[in-house]
């Protein structure tokens, strides 16, 4: 299983997360692209260490909220967010082939993700604005009781998909994300490596209410934006390499 994690979202003299220390960690990186983190310069630094590490390259869109940080809801019509989509992608698939890089797949970020997970007409939506892109990109969704359904879906569209778990986040009897207003939402460090353990081994994970839920995933997100976090991550890394 690889290893993402969304990177490129410092701006200006903020600086944000510990890309420099996670990057050699991981196996693809969520690229912000401007809208809800980043910068021209530190998109360019940051693909530079992606490059550097052999990372593969995903674009990490959001909402237009860099107030917010991408994690507010905006109501858009379909044709807008496909525009949005399609300015953001362009904007890191362009410095990446500057670079020599390949843009490779498409992470929606924030309260964009949620909603596309939430909305099957929004999912859609971002379905078609990924498979209609100038060069085929693969679209990174969470991995949920639905993945037959959406797969069939992407299917109609020639997209490919990649399928994404949680390692420190609490799951739904239904495979979504307990959301972070809830207590234990979050997974403590020796938590969420016995999660790791049980989708590595089975394929599964423990619900808030107890039961085991099937999780098929190409890919496990890691948080590095913190001690703790980078800390997990090397932790995760040591895991697999032993798995």
């Amino acid at each position: 299983m690889k290893l993402n994690c969304d990177l490129g979202e410092s701006f200006g003299a903020y600086q944000m997360g510990l890309d420099a220390e996670v990057m050699p960690l991981i196996d693809q990186a969520n690229i912000a692209c401007g809208f809800h983190a980043g910068d021209p310069t530190v998109l360019v630094n940051t693909l530079t260490l992606a490059k550097h590490h052999q990372v593969e390259i995903g674009a990490h869109p959001s909402y237009d909220d860099k107030q917010g940080f991408g994690r507010r809801s905006v109501n858009m019509a379909a044709d807008e967010l496909k525009h949005l989509l399609w300015y953001q992608i362009a904007a890191v698939d362009g410095v990446a082939k500057s670079l020599g890089l390949e843009l490779s797949y498409v992470k929606p970020h924030g309260a964009l993700y949620n909603d596309m997970m939430a909305s099957p007409a929004l999912l859609e939506t971002l379905m078609q604005a990924v498979a209609s892109y100038h060069k085929p990109l693969k679209l990174m969704l969470l991995a949920t009781g639905s993945a037959k359904q959406h797969k069939q879906l992407a299917e109609h569209y020639k997209l490919e998909l990649l399928f994404e778990a949680f390692a420190d986040r609490r799951y739904k009897k239904d495979g979504s994300l307990t959301p972070r207003s809830q207590a234990g939402s979050v997974l403590d460090h020796q938590a969420a490596l016995v999660q790791v353990q049980q989708l590595l081994h089975s394929g599964t994970v423990q619900s808030d209410t107890g039961q085991t839920v099937a999780i098929e995933a190409d890919t496990l997100c890691v948080h590095g934006d913190n001690p703790a976090a980078l800390a997990l991550v090397q932790s995760i890394r040591q895991l697999l390499a032993t798995t």
